[in-house]
């Protein structure tokens, strides 16, 4: 049976013995029928359980494997009860928590914090945004990094004021969804395939500043254009507000919580505020089951830091 927990002590008391935990997680991914995660076979008559254990067989590759093999929950030593308690943080704090935090707060070292917060980045991504844009949509990039005159000056970077930086790009609609991500340059071609990849030819309004790289999106969408340079920055329904807002909480992110991300490693943050920003209506106990629902994938520490 599904549990449901509006606070985190109400998610503890849900899961008071590993076994609860097991059989949670369990009734989750096997909402749809059993399956065999190292051959894919779906007959559930040919999946069984050994007596008194958690270990299921195969009867069709003849391998035995438990519910976490195939998830971000492979191979990890930390019991289910604190990846439980992990999500929470994760799911439920606005800006995210730091890993240094997560390892006081569990019990655990700070490297395998850092390592917990990452897997759970990786399942957050794998889903966060499935749908192309409708309805009122804006479209507008960030650059990411220190400001270049309060680096070392062995470190300083000459040029405009996103030089150095890494750009993020996103998209919002006005009526619900959002996607964002790390991309290279500020080219049209990028632009404008990131716009077609993610706003339906549909949408009512597509809203951009004045940047260059968007100016052949009126081909297909609804396009208009706020003049910032021109201090003009509504001009009717035409406005990039709400993904400003948006890139104000990645920020503050960044700067309040983790204070400095690498770039190579910045998608992933980019991917968990997004994820945080589409389920932003959910109640936080739905958001911790929403996430278990879609920990497919494991993401080995070689893989991570490679």
């Amino acid at each position: 049976m599904l549990q449901t927990f509006t606070t985190l002590p109400q998610l503890f008391a849900a899961f008071p013995t590993e076994q609860s935990a097991v059989d949670h997680f369990t009734s989750i991914r096997w909402a749809h029928g059993k399956f065999c995660p190292l051959c894919g076979n779906a007959d559930e008559a040919r999946i069984g359980t050994l007596t008194g254990t958690n270990v299921h067989k195969c009867y069709v590759c003849r391998k035995r494997f438990s519910i976490r093999v195939g998830t971000i929950f492979q191979d990890t030593k930390l019991s289910l009860r604190t990846w439980y308690a992990a999500i929470w943080m994760i799911t439920a704090h606005p800006k995210g928590i730091a890993s240094t935090t997560l390892a006081t707060d569990l019990g655990i070292t700070q490297k395998s914090a850092w390592f917990v917060l990452h897997r759970l980045r990786h399942a957050q991504r794998t889903r966060s945004f499935n749908m192309p844009l409708t309805g009122q949509v804006e479209i507008d990039e960030t650059y990411v990094g220190g400001k270049s005159a309060n680096k070392h000056h062995g470190r300083k970077v000459k040029g405009t004021g996103g030089a150095g930086k890494t750009i993020v790009i996103g998209a919002v609609s006005r009526q619900g969804g959002f996607v964002a991500r790390v991309i290279d340059r500020t080219d049209t071609r990028t632009l404008d395939g990131f716009a077609h990849e993610v706003v339906s030819p549909q949408a009512d309004l597509v809203s951009t500043d004045e940047h260059s790289g968007y100016r052949h999106l009126g081909r297909t969408f609804n396009h208009q254009v706020v003049r910032h340079g021109l201090g003009e920055y509504v001009n009717g329904d035409t406005h990039t507000n709400t993904i400003e807002g948006a890139w104000a909480l990645l920020k503050r992110q960044i700067i309040g919580v983790h204070h400095w991300v690498s770039p190579k490693h910045l998608d992933q943050y980019v991917g968990e505020m997004s994820y945080r920003v589409n389920r932003r209506d959910m109640a936080k106990g739905d958001r911790v089951n929403d996430l278990l629902a879609q920990t497919e994938g494991p993401l080995p520490y070689k893989v991570l830091i490679a």
